[in-house]
């Protein structure tokens, strides 16, 4: 027998902590929906709400530089949140970078082509080189699976800290949980503490440039800065299609192969080591959000999933040559015993010991509702393959 699939998506029985109601819809679809009724997501009362937002935001940032601080990859979401919010909210952002040394030279052109036009600053922050691989470096003997998560964490870092450096109350990013989706609850996992951790047990370097996010520093930006935190493409109607294909006409933008290949860093991760250190293959989570939100059909969802991930020529050999691996290494480190978040100490208990005020601050828009969904309840620990 074939594995048992979503009715409306295409996560399976295999996702970490999948449900299926009895008409064979999926616990991750409903969740989608309850984000959609919430942020009321491309409806004529989501847009009203986020501009009532972008007045907030204005309102605020009056008689300042900027009104807003928008994380900038290279990618497209990103990128054309930048055009958005200059072009069509009449927003005056601050453009933030997290430079980790793996960006694909389409992402680093794409940023200064569409920074550049629109003529938005960008606030670079590089991190030293030999420390960034380190810590990837470290995660990848600790054998667990966010070998990228260091990066979302630092990402993370250096957006509040442009933002405080230039008196600014609000951050945009670009998810959309319509193309995007949730990732499941389970095994994916990454916080500052684990990254230190994981850093001091199995790292050679002790950092000095690298910017991790402590519990200090995390309430430190929420409750104190009061830092707000706003996902417009929650609140508006969104086609990544048509948001690249305008990216290209407009600002010359690259395209530069699939979702998360902006970074070669990313792209191992998700198309080399998730899928073939672990059995997971991450494209389930962009497929399906396009076939909830009726950007593809299911079969032709199933059919693209049924394909290996894209992987770029010598990829693995520039991942070995950058984190100075042998082959033998290489190996060994690939077919190691795997671990999980729940083998080294992580905030995940403190997190749920303190999910009433995180609550608060959802509502408040001080942390996204997505990290108080994933990081502030209990979850049963998933069956591993």
């Amino acid at each position: 027998m074939g594995k048992k699939i979503c009715s409306r998506c295409i996560y399976d029985e295999t996702v970490p902590n999948i449900t299926f109601d009895d008409t064979g819809v999926c616990n991750y679809c409903k969740m989608i929906d309850g984000l959609q009724a919430e942020y009321k997501t491309g409806t004529p009362e989501g847009e009203q709400e986020f501009m009532r937002l972008v007045q907030e935001m204005k309102a605020v940032g009056k008689g300042k530089k900027y009104d807003c601080v928008i994380g900038l990859s290279g990618g497209t979401d990103s990128c054309y949140l930048l055009h958005l919010a200059v072009k069509e909210w009449g927003l005056r952002p601050l453009a933030a970078n997290y430079d980790n040394h793996w960006a694909s030279d389409a992402a680093l052109q794409n940023m200064e082509k569409v920074a550049g036009k629109l003529g938005v600053p960008i606030y670079r922050y590089q991190v030293d080189e030999a420390e960034a691989n380190d810590i990837f470096k470290a995660f990848l003997k600790a054998g667990v699976p966010e070998l990228d998560g260091p990066t979302d964490i630092a990402l993370t870092e250096v957006l509040y800290r442009a933002a405080d450096d230039n008196g600014i109350k609000y951050i945009l990013d670009g998810h959309s949980f319509k193309t995007e989706g949730v990732s499941p609850l389970g095994i994916m996992y990454i916080d500052g503490k684990y990254i230190d951790v994981i850093r001091r047990q199995f790292g050679k370097i002790k950092p000095k440039t690298f910017p991790n996010m402590m519990m200090g520093a995390f309430l430190k930006w929420t409750i104190f800065k009061k830092l707000k935190r706003i996902r417009p493409l929650w609140y508006i109607g969104y086609s990544k299609e048509k948001a690249r294909e305008f990216l290209q006409k407009e600002y010359g933008w690259q395209y530069y192969g699939g979702h998360h290949l902006e970074n070669k860093m990313t792209a191992f991760h998700h198309s080399i080591y998730h899928p073939q250190r672990f059995g997971i293959d991450q494209r389930n989570n962009s497929l399906s959000a396009s076939v909830r939100s009726g950007f593809m059909s299911r079969e032709a969802a199933l059919e693209e999933y049924a394909k290996p991930p894209y992987v770029e020529a010598n990829l693995v050999e520039t991942f070995k040559k950058r984190l100075q691996l042998t082959d033998v290494e290489y190996d060994q480190l690939m077919t190691a015993p795997k671990k999980y978040f729940w083998d080294y100490e992580t905030y995940k208990k403190t997190f749920e010991r303190m999910r009433p005020l995180f609550y608060v601050l959802y509502k408040a828009h001080l942390v996204p509702k997505s990290f108080y969904l994933k990081y502030c309840f209990p979850l049963p620990l998933p069956k591993i393959n």
